[in-house]
């Protein structure tokens, strides 16, 4: 089978190759069902998970009883890494398999994840039952005691009574938290009927816990939904986060949300869905979308049957939203029938039928700012694996700068903030946009030469003054245009210190395929997103873990914040390779000189300043772990920190200090969404720094 596995890695299409950051967290909790009670598909899964990390990961590591800890350490993170559930004894039963799970590995074994996810379970109900029974009655707020909120500094509770001594503390810390907000949710003045003491505390506070326990029922209707299949994904995903942090397990449905991660486009309605109660209800609406042109949805509308075209409808009423999306989404064309409850009461049939629904905010746009500035703004890299007449960020960014071209623009500004991104040949074509052919990035499989990805079509769309915009979030796909950019010396890259710093890519392998025919009876099996390569910079550097470094550093409240690829458990380490042959355009004798002004400008800068103390001020309360529960210490705790974070507030000092124009024609539905976007560029004061800093390279 491993041969099998070599070959579909071999013949996959570069464009389904993905650097993107996809973020584990969230991730590992969002499996939804494959087959449920099946040992043997499990068994096969296993298999393929251990033949893929041993024989295609890009740094397999051996199989041994330090790996069998290590996974270990990772499995109880996942499922109880808050230490809510398991006693020290369960941790201490559970511990003695910790140099066996190598072995398990090999064998297809799964006598650890039946008994793990048996105890598991068992604590689950446990703590309902416990949470159900002290938020029966009043909560104790005159006890003077310390809830520690960092799970790291708390040991597993010895026995049932202390953990009922732990949830108690974690649930008053949170319903006095509901009730210090409603008692100075007003500036001007306080409602004293929210604090102790007054006559009508005990009907507030007799609220505040019947809502808390709302909270935690929606919580955990949530655990209980899940099946033996989600238990069954964070064994696994143990397994492939002990050999990178990137490499993860996807059940068959978890495809399709990986699919519309990477276009930005899913075929539906358009309705975005949550959970109310035993009802899924309709959250908002996508502008211009087919339900949107129907016109008849509403939000607040509960729904309370599904039906796909002319077949009967399927009650939906306490189903879980999860579900319930899947039953509504569908292909372009088709129908899908809802009857809904209206707010006033009514029932009505609403028919819809779907088509693409576009995730506007996913896609580049740009504006004409003043002095001529042109500003673009890539939130994700996206691409259409499957549709090649559908949208692509490599094209739309070149659709922009060619419009901001013909506006008269006299510098780019290329604000790849927040960007985690996405597909590697998209990064190439966009770093192409600004360089005259040659190497963009290079990359190295195990046991190969390295290979350079090179800008194949000849000149440059623009070749004047540019600024990249960066953060802490720019990772992946966006730290190689940045990078690449800033070796030609075709760019002034500004933002935080450094990007993310992640420097590895990732492919898709089809279970399906991988297993073949023989195996046709268990599919689907699902998918692996596997690290096979690492990528490194032209002049030889990488990003991985070092990110991309700016030129102008742009303070950051959250720059003392441990964050980025560097804090994650299991990184691949940094090295260097040789450099690429590549032409850097000349310095510009005007470039140092403007860089050392801008940052000069942004140091003396009051916004900028604030910021800076504001990061400070997280640096020190992150310290700050133990949490007060007696009311007269919470309550002093919460007003200080109020009082503290007042001196940060920057609505003062953000004011429209620019002019800012849409220049490509957008839809007239999406006009209040452009306007609000409009007016948060112009009060940017980065993007404002960044025009100055053009302006002066000129």
């Amino acid at each position: 089978m491993i041969a099998n596995l070599r070959s579909l890695f071999m013949t996959r299409n570069l464009k389904y190759t993905i650097p993107a950051l996809i973020l584990v967290a969230g991730a590992a909790f969002g499996f939804q069902r494959i087959q449920s009670d099946n040992p043997e598909k499990e068994s096969l899964i296993l298999r393929l998970v251990t033949e893929a990390l041993q024989g295609v990961h890009y740094q397999p590591r051996e199989i041994n009883d330090e790996f069998s800890e290590d996974v270990f350490s990772a499995y109880v993170e996942l499922i109880d890494g808050e230490k809510r559930f398991f006693y020290q004894s369960d941790y201490d039963f559970l511990a003695k398999s910790r140099l066996l799970l190598d072995d398990f590995l090999k064998s297809g074994d799964l006598k650890f994840f039946e008994e793990s996810t048996a105890l598991w379970t068992k604590r689950r109900e446990e703590a309902r039952r416990r949470f159900t029974r002290l938020l029966a009655k009043p909560l104790d707020y005159s006890t003077i005691r310390t809830l520690e909120t960092d799970a790291e500094k708390r040991r597993f509770v010895k026995d049932s009574t202390a953990m009922d001594g732990f949830w108690a503390d974690y649930l008053t810390s949170r319903v006095m938290d509901r009730l210090y907000d409603r008692a100075y949710e007003k500036k001007d003045s306080v409602n004293s009927a929210f604090l102790p003491g007054h006559p009508e505390f005990a009907k507030n506070e007799s609220e505040a816990r019947i809502k808390e326990l709302e909270i935690h029922d929606e919580w955990f209707d949530g655990l209980e939904s899940m099946d033996r299949s989600d238990d069954f994904g964070f064994f696994i995903n143990a397994y492939a986060s002990a050999f990178d942090p990137h490499s993860q397990y996807f059940p068959p449905q978890q495809q399709e949300a990986f699919e519309i991660e990477m276009t930005g486009q899913l075929e539906g309605i358009g309705a975005q869905l949550q959970q109310d109660g035993e009802y899924v209800t309709i959250s908002s609406i996508v502008t211009g979308s087919a339900c949107w042109r129907q016109g008849e949805l509403e939000v607040g509308d509960k729904l309370l049957k599904v039906g796909q075209g002319s077949a009967e409808s399927e009650d939906v009423v306490g189903m879980r939203v999860n579900k319930v999306v899947t039953k509504v989404r569908g292909k372009k064309g088709t129908e899908v029938r809802l009857t809904v409850r209206k707010k006033e009461g009514s029932d009505k049939v609403i028919a819809i039928v779907r088509d693409i629904v576009e995730m506007e905010a996913t896609f580049a746009r740009s504006a004409l700012l003043g002095d001529g500035i042109g500003y673009i703004r890539l939130p994700k890299f996206y691409v259409d694996f499957f549709n090649e007449s559908n949208r692509d960020c490599s094209e739309d960014v070149r659709n922009e700068l060619l419009a901001l071209k013909a506006a008269g623009a006299r510098g780019i500004i290329f604000d790849l903030r927040g960007n985690g991104g996405g597909s590697l040949p998209a990064a190439v074509g966009i770093a192409g946009h600004f360089i005259d052919q040659g190497p963009v990035v290079q990359v190295k499989t195990q046991g190969q030469r390295v290979r350079s990805y090179d800008d194949p079509t000849p000149g440059i769309v623009w070749d004047g003054p540019l600024v990249v915009l960066v953060d802490e979030s720019t990772a992946s796909a966006s730290e190689i245009v940045a990078a690449a950019l800033q070796d030609y010396g075709r760019a002034v890259v500004v933002g935080s210190k450094q990007t993310f710093g992640k420097g590895t890519v990732q492919n898709m392998l089809d279970f399906d395929r991988a297993a073949g025919p023989y195996y046709a009876s268990q599919q689907p099996l699902g998918a692996f997103k596997l690290t096979i390569q690492k990528y490194y910079r032209v002049n030889g550097g990488t990003t991985q873990l070092d990110g991309v470094r700016s030129d102008v550093v742009i303070p950051s409240a959250f720059q003392h914040i441990p964050y980025g690829e560097r804090e994650l458990d299991f990184a691949l380490a940094s090295d260097r390779i040789a450099p690429s042959v590549f032409k850097a355009q000349a310095a510009s004798p005007k470039r140092q000189a403007a860089i050392a002004a801008t940052q000069a400008r942004v140091n003396d800068k009051a916004e900028f300043k604030l910021v800076n103390e504001y990061s400070n001020f997280l640096r020190d309360e992150q310290s700050k772990t133990g949490l007060p529960l007696a009311w007269a210490d919470f309550a002093a705790d919460r007003k200080a920190d109020a009082e503290a974070i007042k001196r940060f507030d920057l609505s003062g000092l953000r004011t429209d200090t620019t002019v800012a124009k849409m220049i490509t024609a957008s839809k007239p539905e999406k006009a209040e969404e452009d306007r609000r976007w409009l007016r948060a560029v112009r009060r940017d004061q980065t993007v404002v720094e960044s025009m100055r800093l053009l302006l002066d390279l000129q």
